[in-house]
């Protein structure tokens, strides 16, 4: 059996959307926070576990009979790097035969400068610390996040980032979770990390591109600078740490961080990933 954790988020409604298509309902499990937002997936035979990455008791009740975990990265709290050596210390309690998890591919994590992402390869090394059979997924950003970055009024104002001319190989998260479910389908757990990022990677001048080819207006990208930048997000009442955080990922796309290009998802999915053009008339609905 399959356990899938974040089960309720995004990435994890993907993972599991290509998983009902080629597995029984009934292999599947899925640790949520919340029971009455997985009753869909407990109406089509998933197995719903109840719990937290901060719950190690519901962690160990999660495992019972789990043979394979996907253990999808939590969020940006304080104590996230703890809760994910919880869920890695329970599926070995449990003897899980496979941990796999959602990394990030960044291409030096020793500069990076948002701090955030050190998580991603602090749980790596605890996960092959812990003895477990693993397989790592190195993601790289999702392209669905562009309309956050560029705003909502991006056709009018443009795109105003202190990103530089820096390049991210986006790829769809709806595309990332297609090719993890192939993988946890087929791979043998042989402690193999995978790289899924698009087929190129992109400036924000490139993104300007191709909403001016897909909305027919013109729109442009303008490289901001960090304290001007800074002090926009700052008028709007965005919290300091929320600053940080986002100049910090933006100063690591502008150094080349998320740059990386593999054919690894392509491979996975036997298909190109969906290129920039396509990505941004459907997020942007053009």
């Amino acid at each position: 059996m399959i356990l899938i954790t974040g089960a309720t988020g995004h990435l994890g409604t993907a993972v599991l959307h290509t998983l009902l298509q080629k597995t029984p309902a009934s292999q599947l499990a899925a640790l949520v926070r919340d029971e009455a937002k997985a009753t869909d997936l407990q109406a089509r035979g998933v197995h719903i576990r109840v719990g937290t990455y901060a719950d190690p008791a519901a962690l160990d009740r999660a495992m019972q009979g789990i043979e394979k975990v996907l253990l999808i990265s939590g969020g940006g709290d304080d104590e996230a790097l703890q809760e994910h050596f919880n869920v890695i210390d329970a599926a070995r309690r449990a003897g899980v035969r496979c941990l796999a998890y959602t990394s990030r591919a960044l291409q030096n994590p020793a500069t990076l400068v948002n701090q955030l992402m050190q998580r991603h390869f602090q749980t790596e090394e605890y996960i092959r610390a812990s003895g477990l059979a693993y397989v790592l997924f190195r993601n790289a950003l999702y392209m669905d996040t562009l309309p956050l970055f560029t705003g909502p009024q991006v056709l009018e104002t443009g795109i105003h980032l202190p990103a530089g001319q820096g390049r991210v190989a986006y790829a769809l998260r709806r595309e990332m979770g297609e090719a993890i479910a192939n993988v946890l389908l087929t791979d043998g757990c042989a402690n193999r990390t995978y790289h899924f990022t698009g087929s190129a990677a992109y400036s924000f001048h490139d993104v300007a591109a191709a909403l001016t080819a897909a909305s027919g207006r013109p729109v442009a990208y303008t490289p901001a600078g960090q304290a001007s930048f800074a002090a926009g997000m700052q008028q709007r009442g965005v919290p300091a740490v929320v600053i940080e955080r986002t100049i910090g990922f933006m100063t690591d796309i502008q150094n080349g961080q998320e740059a990386q290009v593999s054919s690894e998802l392509a491979t996975i999915l036997g298909h190109q990933p969906t290129a920039l053009t396509e990505g941004v008339k459907l997020l942007y609905q053009l």
